[in-house]
C-alpha cells in the first residue's frame, strides 16, 4: 500500500537531514554524495539485504571520456555519448537530462575509483549495439553483484545508517507538496515514522507490480520478470497521489536471451560477435543486432516463446568474462556439438533447417552483406567449430518510466515546477530511454541509477544545510 496522507498533525518518532527510499545502486551513491556534505543520510530499505535490480544486472555503467578509455586509447566524448543515447531512444528522451547524464558519467565513475577504491576497467574485446565507442565500465567479475556488494561496502565504510526489512508504504506531505516524512513497515507488522528536511526516492521502478506492467507494457505482462520483487511502483502510485509528473511509462528494457528453465543472463555478446539466433524451427527470425532490450518480444513471439543463440568457442571465450555466463556453463545451460546437424540434434530443432542457417549467415559474412530482416554481418567472424547453444527467452528488466525531474534531480509537478524537497533518481525517476524497449541502450539503467543517485543527493544534502 503505498499512499500519501496530510502532514498536518503528524509526530515523528525521529527526523533526519536527508531521507532515501531504496538500497540499490541509486539510493547508495545518493547517500556517498550526500554523506559527502556531512548530511547524516539514513536509507530505507524493504528487503534485509541491498541488492536492487543492480545486483541482478551485469554491473557496467556507460561512461565518456574517462581515463580508463584514453589508457586504452579509445577516444570518447560525453556530446558523442549524449548522441548516441538520443539517437537510440528516437530523441524521445529530454534532452536536457541526456546531456546531464552524459556530461557526468566519466566523473561518476572516477569518484567511485579514486575515492572509494572501485577497480573499473573497460570492456574492451566487444561493443555493445547502439553505442559508438566502448564505454561499458565494469568490475573484475563483470556482475552487478560485486558492485552492488562494493557500494554497500562503502556506505557501511562511511557509517551511513541503513534501516534494512523496512517497507516505506506512507509519504506525509504539506498542502504545498513539501514532504514532512514517511511511514515504515517492519517484518512484524510494527509501523514507525520518520521526519525529513530532504527525501530521495531510489525505490526503482515498477516491473513487479502485474496491474501496472499490464496497464503500461501489455505486450511484457506474461514475460518472466527478471527484475527485483521490491520493485512494486511505489514511487509511480506516489507520484499519482501527489499530483507529480510522469514520463515514459511505457519504456522498460527488456532481454532476448536469458537461459530458460535456469533463469541466467546470457550475455548480448554472443550475438554481437557473430552469432544469432534461431527459433524453435531452427530458422532466423529478426535482426539480432537491433539490441536486446526490443530482442525479448520478438523472441517472446516464437512459438513456446523460446529461442536459441548460436555461437562458437571463440565467441564463448569473449561471454565467459561475465560471472553470469560462467554460472550458466556450471549449469549446463550451453549445449556444443562439431557440425550445424549435430547441433541441431542435440538441441531437438531441424538438423536441416539449423545448417541452413549456418550456411546463409557464412554467406553473408563472406559478402560482408545484410539480410533480409536488415542485419549486417560485415566484419563478423566466421563461426568454427566447436559450436554452442543455449536455449533462452525473452524477459523484463525493469521499467524505464517515472516520475519527471529537472537537471537537479528534483521530482517535478504536473505543471513542471518542482516539489520543494522532494528527489528522485534510478528507476523511481523516468529514464532516458523514451517510450519503448527499443529506446534502450544498454546500460542506460546503472547510468541514470548511479549519476542520478549522485546529483540527487548533493542536492538533497544541500537543501536539507540550507
Amino acid at each position: 500500500m503505498s499512499r500519501v496522507l496530510a502532514a498536518s498533525g503528524v509526530e515523528f518518532a525521529a527526523s533526519v537531514p536527508v531521507l532515501i527510499v531504496g538500497g540499490g545502486a541509486a539510493g547508495l551513491c545518493a547517500a556517498l554524495a550526500a554523506a559527502e556534505r556531512g548530511a547524516d543520510p539514513v536509507i530505507v530499505e524493504r528487503e534485509a539485504l541491498l541488492s536492487g535490480s543492480t545486483a541482478l544486472s551485469a554491473g557496467l555503467i556507460p561512461a565518456a571520456g574517462t581515463r580508463f578509455q584514453r589508457e586504452k586509447g579509445i577516444a570518447d566524448e560525453p556530446a558523442l555519448f549524449a548522441r548516441d543515447i538520443a539517437r537510440k531512444a528516437h530523441d524521445e528522451a529530454d534532452p536536457a537530462i541526456v546531456r546531464l547524464v552524459a556530461g557526468r558519467s566519466a566523473a561518476l565513475v572516477e569518484w567511485l575509483a579514486d575515492r572509494y577504491g572501485f577497480p573499473f576497467s573497460v570492456v574492451d574485446d566487444f561493443n555493445y549495439s547502439g553505442h559508438s565507442a566502448r564505454r561499458m565500465h565494469g568490475l573484475a567479475s563483470r556482475s552487478g553483484a560485486e558492485l552492488i556488494d562494493r557500494l554497500r561496502g562503502a556506505v557501511e565504510r562511511v557509517d551511513v545508517t541503513i534501516l534494512t526489512g523496512r517497507v516505506a508504504d506512507t509519504l506525509y506531505a504539506g498542502a504545498d507538496g513539501r514532504i514532512a516524512g514517511i511511514a515504515v513497515k517492519s517484518a512484524d507488522g510494527a509501523h514507525e515514522s520518520i521526519g525529513c528536511r530532504s527525501l530521495v526516492l531510489a525505490c526503482n521502478g515498477y516491473g513487479g507490480n502485474p496491474a501496472l506492467v499490464r496497464s503500461f507494457i501489455p505486450e511484457m505482462a506474461d514475460a518472466f520478470y527478471f527484475g527485483h520483487a521490491g520493485n512494486c511502483g511505489d514511487a509511480v502510485l506516489w507520484g499519482r497521489a501527489l499530483g507529480a509528473k510522469l514520463s515514459h511509462l511505457s519504456g522498460y528494457q527488456g532481454h532476448g536471451s536469458v537461459a530458460t528453465p535456469h533463469n541466467i543472463l546470457i550475455t548480448w555478446a554472443v550475438i554481437l560477435e557473430g552469432g544469432f539466433q534461431v527459433n524453435a524451427d531452427g530458422r532466423r527470425f529478426s535482426d539480432e543486432s537491433r539490441g536486446y532490450s526490443e530482442q525479448a518480444v520478438d523472441v517472446l513471439r516464437q512459438p513456446g516463446g523460446v529461442a536459441f543463440d548460436i555461437f562458437d568457442a571463440r565467441i564463448a571465450a569473449v561471454a565467459r568474462q561475465f560471472r553470469d555466463f560462467r554460472d550458466a556453463e556450471a549449469a549446463g545451460a550451453i549445449v556444443t556439438a562439431d557440425t550445424p546437424e549435430a547441433l541441431g540434434v542435440r538441441l531437438g530443432l531441424s538438423s536441416e533447417a539449423l545448417a541452413a542457417e549456418f550456411a546463409r549467415v557464412r554467406d553473408l559474412k563472406s559478402a560482408g552483406s545484410a539480410d533480409a530482416f536488415g542485419r549486417s554481418f560485415r566484419g563478423l567472424p566466421q563461426l568454427a567449430t566447436p559450436f554452442h547453444a543455449v536455449k533462452v527467452t525473452g524477459a523484463l528488466f525493469h521499467t524505464q518510466g517515472g516520475l519527471a525531474i529537472d537537471t537537479g534531480s528534483r521530482v517535478l509537478r504536473a505543471d513542471g515546477s518542482p516539489f520543494p524537497n522532494l528527489w528522485a533518481a534510478g528507476g523511481a525517476a523516468a529514464g532516458v530511454s523514451g517510450n519503448s524497449a527499443a529506446g534502450y541502450l544498454s546500460g542506460n539503467g546503472l547510468l541514470t541509477a548511479t549519476v542520478l543517485g549522485r546529483l540527487a543527493g548533493e542536492e538533497a544534502a544541500r537543501h536539507a544545510a540550507a
